[in-house]
């Protein structure tokens, strides 16, 4: 849009009297980005792992990526929306009164023109079947992004304190609400207990949702206990290491995607 027709705009509507002028200037730019057709959202892709991992690691079709250390397993696979939308499908479909805690259900944004995430979730099994015990705490995963962000795991009373804001006066359907989404985290999220020797144990890890400029990323188990002593003190861990991308960059108004490139 020519620089005149801006200038003719903001004289033929001047502010009031008392009108913040930083709100004038938002309406302008506001307009401008309308008129000129530049108004786009935040586009990212789904997360899906680089394919060299190392030695130890193998990567799957179904995009899990397993730890593998002789008879013992520790996969880990991003989950989309779409597919917690699916495994919890009679949670996900009353829009905002969905009791899916992983995500809006279906629930539409700016008359649909764009749905947001509400967690970077993830799936993580562990098979035991080299060691007399292996020990994992859940709450010592990071998800560090290239570009400097951190992110550490969820802890079940931080989703708890989370939707406990959506208990209003906890009674009625708010509250019963409340109790469905806690009590899905309970059973779905992954236990933090000892994995004996035959056994297999797996759930969910969850993370905030990632910030838009997140495109590459290492999700680090910490401290992953393989071996103890006598009084049942860790003599040997091993922190492992997942690598994932995503495609980023934004979706315009129009259905077009422009791509973010890669550092």
């Amino acid at each position: 849009m020519p620089p005149e027709t801006v200038r003719l705009r903001s004289l033929t509507h001047p502010p009031r009297p008392g009108t913040p002028l930083v709100g004038v200037s938002l309406i302008l730019a506001l307009g401008l980005l309308s008129a000129c057709g530049g108004g786009y959202h935040h586009y990212a892709g789904p997360l899906r792992p680089v394919e060299d991992q190392g030695p130890t690691m193998a990567v799957a079709d179904d995009g899990g990526v397993t730890y593998v250390q002789g008879r013992l397993e520790v996969r880990l696979r991003p989950l989309t929306d779409d597919e917690l939308n699916r495994q919890f499908s009679a949670l996900s479909t009353s829009g905002p009164r969905s009791t899916n805690p992983y995500t809006f259900g279906d629930q539409e944004f700016y008359e649909g023109q764009e749905t947001r995430q509400r967690f970077t979730v993830f799936s993580l099994g562990v098979k035991n079947y080299a060691f007399p015990k292996v020990r994992l705490d859940p709450t010592r995963i990071e998800l560090a992004a290239s570009n400097g962000r951190t992110y550490w795991s969820l802890r079940f009373k931080q989703l708890q304190g989370y939707y406990r804001a959506y208990a209003i006066g906890y009674r009625g359907n708010e509250y019963s609400r409340f109790r469905a989404r806690q009590d899905l985290l309970l059973n779905t999220m992954l236990p933090s207990e000892s994995i004996f020797s035959g056994q297999e144990v797996g759930g969910f890890v969850v993370f905030p949702a990632l910030h838009p400029d997140v495109d590459r990323m290492k999700v680090i188990v910490h401290d992953v206990n393989l071996r103890f002593d006598y009084r049942n003190e860790p003599i040997e861990s091993v922190d492992i290491v997942y690598e994932f991308v995503r495609d980023v960059g934004r979706l315009y108004t129009d259905g077009t995607v422009e791509l973010t490139a890669r550092d």
